[in-house]
């Protein structure tokens, strides 16, 4: 690899000024943004590291470039914002690069990297860059804004609300199991194995449908789905003080949960507990349920209610989420990742 300085430079040539609101971007000791009167900026933060989050073996340049930033992506998202501006830091291990040949390599973490940034409208501004012991360490920033009071916190599920969640659940979780057992990404190939792969190592963030749901005040709470929708789910009634009951057979579980899972329980585990989804789990008002399906509609994306929140006493009932089955309601058992745990 060449010097810092001229590896800075070859980025910077790529991070090019294309945000209104942007005076000055990678280059001087911080960037300059003009503040927009009535919006408030969200911020976001998110780490990938090595043998932690992804492993160099089978994790494509390419990809692990677009994954350091759909994850902070889809947290503006879950906030019902639009994504501006991005600060990316790297350290990089000093005597071994985690890639083969590194100079081609980063140039494959670009270009995946600035494909997602300019679907969106993300302008790099920043970062750092600097020698690390032994693992390669990503740290992603993103800022974004949204109208002032429209922001979709956590905390506004209420009683009688429908729980909805876009695209299909699982996925992910499969294609991480399946990177286990030794299968590897084939870009000319298309079966559901291969899906699988592709949705753990290049999640699509729910960018437009979080801005536009956000924009009209359709949703009361939102999260994306990053350690799974049980865990997830949790947040929001933590943070709403509500419960939830999750409906078995209406959690659209990804028909490639079944390449790793030799029942329907063991399916439907997968795809509540799995994580890494980035689809977008919110509550809402069942009276606004057609306006939200004719938006995921025009967004590409399909959207279902998948149970109801519910008001709760803790001294009655333990776990403020439950799962109705067969007629009968119980506790969720499904867990979600934690990394302390």
């Amino acid at each position: 690899m060449n010097s810092e300085f001229a590896f800075i430079n070859r980025i910077r040539s790529r991070a090019a000024l294309r945000s209104a609101d942007l005076v000055c971007g990678i280059g001087d000791d911080t960037a300059i943004i003009t503040e927009r009167a009535g919006r408030e900026m969200l911020v976001t933060a998110d780490l990938l590291i090595e043998d932690v989050h992804f492993k160099s073996d089978y994790t494509p340049p390419r990809h692990l470039g677009h994954k350091a930033l759909a994850v902070s992506l889809s947290d503006i998202a879950a906030m019902g914002g639009e994504p501006r501006h991005a600060l990316l830091t790297l350290g990089i291990p000093k005597n071994k690069s985690r890639f083969p040949n590194p100079d081609p390599q980063w140039e494959e973490f670009f270009a995946g990297y600035f494909a997602l940034a300019d679907k969106f409208g993300v302008t790099l501004i920043g970062g750092d860059t600097c020698a690390a012991p032994d693992r390669l360490v990503i740290d992603s920033i993103v800022m974004g804004n949204c109208a002032r009071g429209k922001a979709v916190r956590r905390s506004g599920a209420q009683p009688g609300d429908g729980i909805y969640v876009t695209g299909e659940l699982g996925a992910s979780a499969a294609g991480l199991e399946l990177l286990r057992r030794g299968e590897r990404l084939s870009e000319n190939k298309d079966s559901a194995l291969q899906r699988a792969l592709r949705a753990h190592l290049t999640p699509q963030p729910r960018v437009e449908f979080g801005r536009r749901i956000g924009e009209a005040g359709l949703t009361r709470a939102m999260i994306d789905v990053s350690d799974g929708l049980a865990q997830d789910l949790g947040h929001i009634c933590e943070e709403s003080g509500v419960g939830a009951i999750i409906d078995y057979a209406e959690v659209p579980m990804a028909a490639e949960t079944r390449l790793v899972s030799e029942s329907d329980e063991s399916a439907f585990t997968l795809a509540t507990s799995g994580g890494e989804d980035y689809e977008l789990l919110l509550t809402a008002d069942r009276r606004d349920e057609t306006v939200l399906k004719e938006i995921a509609q025009a967004c590409n994306l399909l959207l279902t209610r998948i149970g109801e929140i519910v008001a709760i006493d803790p001294a009655v009932c333990a776990s403020p989420l439950l799962l109705r089955q067969a007629g009968r309601i119980e506790p969720l058992r499904a867990r979600g990742y934690d990394h302390f745990a």
